[in-house]
């Protein structure tokens, strides 16, 4: 069943056919399914970052079958939109929502004041309450196996990188990509353009085109589109995958991908609702606990940064690699980070400064 709400679309999901929740409590009949909501900033389509949530909650339907009952919002505008979606899924009987997006994090914490029966999940964000927790993932440590093969396959020794909003996430990953080309070549220029929007084709393909133009050989992005990657193989040059494999969309480009994997938590979390143990948490996980995962090598990777990509990811599980360590200068060359010592969780979730060799 769809409706559509002005350009969004509303749609309920698996073959459920019993009672749903009410707001009162836990289900009133066993039988009854757990309806389970999921809120996203772009279209899933966009084979980039909802495309990775979308698969999650498709994962939710497969193991629980008529046990839940889903519906997902798709292109839902981050700020007073997103609290009308929120709230029309908490009074609609959903007893657990999923809001996907960094600029949801507000909407749902208001709207959980409201409805403190309905269990709330918020990925990105920092703020919880007893009904509300919080998940994220360490995209950064991609970037940092993204950085290091940029610097062995660049030849211009510049890299462009389409980067969507000033938070701490993107500004995170820009910085731990220069710092790990750096270790390989360390006369490496990463320029940034900010596009204003996680999800815009027209504008992440004119800002790649920009970049190529003023001589990056290799494009990063941190935007949901496959558009700067087709730019970039349009153009000759090579690129990352975000969120998603994109390798379909630029087979000769793609040097590898960033890969979002929510599946596990995600029927974590129902199981969790089902079996009346879900409590509130801020957990931050990456590469060890499988939540962030890369895509196989594109055949322009040398042996060479084959071996350094996977020495830095096995080392980032292992813990003996850690992408901010120090010595690490700013844009302005002093040092903020001193030899032998290591940022924390919770500086880098602050990190509002750039490294030397950006260029923003």
């Amino acid at each position: 069943m769809k409706y559509d709400l002005t350009r969004r679309k509303f749609v309920i999901g698996t073959a459920a056919t019993a009672g749903a929740l009410t707001l009162a409590g836990p289900r009133a009949f066993a039988a009854d399914p757990l309806k389970v909501g999921f809120v996203y900033v772009g279209p899933i389509g966009d084979y980039g970052w909802t495309h990775g949530h979308e698969l999650g909650r498709e994962a939710v339907v497969h193991k629980f079958g008529d046990k839940v009952k889903t519906t997902y919002v798709e292109n839902v505008a981050e700020g007073p939109d997103a609290e009308r979606v929120i709230r029309q899924l908490a009074s609609s009987g959903h007893g657990l929502i999923f809001t996907t997006s960094f600029g949801f994090m507000n909407p749902t914490i208001r709207v959980a004041k409201q409805f403190r029966k309905v269990k709330f999940e918020h990925a990105t964000g920092y703020q919880t309450a007893p009904n509300v927790a919080v998940y994220n993932a360490r995209f950064h440590e991609g970037r940092s196996i993204c950085g290091a093969i940029a610097g062995h396959v660049s030849k211009s020794g510049i890299v462009g990188y389409i980067a969507s909003f000033p938070i701490p996430e993107v500004v995170m990953g820009i910085n731990a990509f220069t710092l790990a080309a750096q270790k390989v070549r360390p006369d490496i220029k990463v320029k940034v353009v900010w596009i204003n929007s996680w999800y815009d084709p027209g504008k992440e393909g004119d800002g790649a085109k920009t970049l190529i133009d003023q001589g990056a050989d290799i494009v990063c992005q941190h935007t949901d589109s496959p558009a700067p990657l087709q730019t970039a193989e349009a153009r000759g040059v090579h690129g990352f995958g975000q969120a998603s494999d994109m390798k379909a969309y630029a087979p000769k480009a793609q040097l590898t991908a960033i890969l979002d994997d929510w599946s596990g938590y995600y029927v974590q979390r129902v199981q969790d609702v089902l079996d009346g143990k879900w409590k509130s948490h801020n957990i931050w996980w990456g590469l060890k606990e499988g939540m962030v995962k890369m895509s196989p090598y594109g055949d322009a990777v040398p042996e060479k940064a084959r071996k350094d990509a996977d020495a830095i990811r096995d080392g980032i599980i292992a813990g003996t690699v850690h992408p901010f360590a120090g010595p690490i200068k700013n844009q302005e060359g002093k040092v903020v980070v001193a030899e032998g010592k290591s940022m924390s969780d919770e500086e880098l979730q602050k990190m509002d400064w750039y490294v030397q060799g950006v260029e923003a």
